[in-house]
């Protein structure tokens, strides 16, 4: 309850008059140094708002007597390192992808600026090395959906895989489970005979079976020993590398439901210069041909 303000006779503060159950609420001030640094502050504020940008504004907000951002700093380096670059980006935009290759000098600057555009626009789907993943290609073997050329890469880069471009690089596998065209023990046959292809087949009789249906509904796109086909995007099936996985419940999804990954398509995203740098860095990682 409130009392009257009057001085402790221990500490020699005054009190605030406050009392609760007897005890008796000091009124003890703050330290002096205290005080000369929250003025200061105040001050410094004051001094930070006329010299920097800080009060937001109908329009955008004050810009302050230096003029300095972060966001413009970042601006100017990125400026500055484009101008340095220019000289180089020129012959990247002029030559071809085949004369890159064979100038050491352009080919180096081509796999940094590459490397670097990958990791910014493909690493989060094919990994920083470009191993890929399950629905993601493996970007260091020799096994290329669309061909593994330097204009081969470039093409993909450019169009993309069932994106929206009008020149998309296009392969739809047909749903032979979900659309009816095979039953659930056809595709399981059909499985079997694919893992055949490639040794890995335990059950002959399944082989036995799937082997018409196979002939009757993939050997236009896969071929007849599954050797694939890289005009119509058909991966092959007589190897052991596998997008979606080489096990048999895998095989069979595919078989059953189709896949049909979409890759971007990075023309309008990215410039040429460095689609062409990311040609050339792609083709550099061990798969290229």
């Amino acid at each position: 309850m409130p009392t009257k303000i009057e001085k402790d006779s221990v500490t020699g503060t005054q009190t605030t008059g406050h009392e609760w159950d007897g005890i008796k609420e000091l009124n003890t001030p703050l330290p002096t140094w205290w005080i000369y640094v929250f003025y200061a502050t105040i001050i410094w504020s004051v001094g930070y708002v006329i010299v920097y940008p800080a009060i937001p504004w109908f329009t955008g907000h004050t810009t302050g007597v230096f003029g300095y951002t972060a966001r413009g700093d970042v601006a100017k380096q990125i400026a500055a390192a484009r101008a340095a670059q220019g000289e180089w980006r020129a012959k990247i935009e002029q030559a071809s992808l085949e004369d890159i290759a064979k100038d050491p000098e352009l080919q180096a600057f081509a796999l940094a600026g590459g490397k670097t555009a990958f990791a910014d626009n493909c690493a989060p789907c094919h990994g920083t090395g470009g191993a890929g993943g399950k629905g993601y290609p493996n970007l260091n073997d020799d096994d290329w959906l669309w061909g593994g050329s330097l204009k081969q890469i470039y093409a993909t880069l450019q169009y993309g895989v069932r994106a929206d471009h009008a020149e998309t690089r296009q392969s739809d596998m047909p749903r032979f489970g979900v659309d009816g065209m095979l039953n659930r023990e056809q595709v399981n046959d059909v499985a079997e005979f694919v893992l055949s292809l490639s040794g890995k087949s335990t059950d002959a009789a399944a082989v036995k079976r799937g082997q018409p249906l196979y002939v009757e509904n993939c050997v236009p796109c896969h071929g007849e020993k599954g050797e694939g086909n890289r005009e119509l995007g058909a991966p092959k099936l007589n190897d052991h590398i596998w997008l979606y996985g080489g096990d048999k419940a895998s095989v069979a999804q595919s078989v059953h439901a189709a896949r049909r990954g979409v890759m971007p398509a990075w023309s309008g995203r990215l410039d040429d210069v460095t689609l062409k740098q990311l040609a050339i860095y792609v083709h550099s990682l061990g798969g290229g041909q």
